[in-house]
């Protein structure tokens, strides 16, 4: 986006945020670890820059990624228009295992990118990612409500048109024909 005015360009409305990954310790033969995301909080510069570990015991193992920035995008207002419209508007967090330990000893779940968009989340679903959600704090929910209300234009909906007045198809989607006329001739009628 670039101002009207001098050309320049318009910082997008965003937010930093942290999230925090955990893993925990399940009832499994196959498998005695699951990642799963824990949380979405507000970034504080007492954080840092780099993925750090909270809490580590036989159950359970927690890491705080942060630094990762949110932006709402004019052309996804219906996105987010979608999420707070529903029952418990959230952050959405794709996430991705290491290939090999680079940040600790083992592998561990490194999150990829944060979105409040719905429609981000259902093209990284469809795209088979490891897609998650918590839910947003009341005041994201709020922040992202303002810019709904200025910048989502609801679409207006169109009537319907009376089934009576399609045109017959057959199975094959080519014009069928209806006669209402008394059927006349052929064999067996008479």
């Amino acid at each position: 986006m670039r101002s009207p005015q001098d050309g320049h360009p318009v910082p997008r409305p965003a937010v930093v945020v942290a999230v925090v990954m955990r893993r925990e310790r399940i009832a499994n033969r196959w498998q005695s670890w699951r990642w799963s995301l824990a949380d979405v909080v507000p970034h504080e510069d007492s954080f840092g820059t780099q993925p750090r570990l909270l809490l580590d015991d036989e159950n359970e193992t927690r890491w705080l990624h942060p630094g990762f920035t949110v932006e709402l995008f004019l052309g996804d207002a219906e996105g987010y228009y979608l999420n707070v419209t529903t029952q418990q508007p959230c952050f959405w967090v794709v996430w991705r295992m290491e290939e090999e330990a680079a940040v600790a000893d083992e592998p561990i779940a490194l999150p990829q990118t944060v979105t409040l968009s719905y429609h981000d989340a259902g093209r990284w679903l469809d795209a088979q990612e490891n897609v998650e959600q918590v839910p947003a704090s009341p005041d994201v929910v709020q922040w992202v409500k303002t810019f709904v209300a200025q910048h989502h234009v609801q679409e207006a909906k169109r009537r319907q048109r009376p089934q009576s007045f399609k045109t017959l198809e057959d199975r094959f989607g080519n014009p069928a024909r209806v006669s209402t006329g008394k059927a006349s001739g052929g064999p067996g009628r008479g």
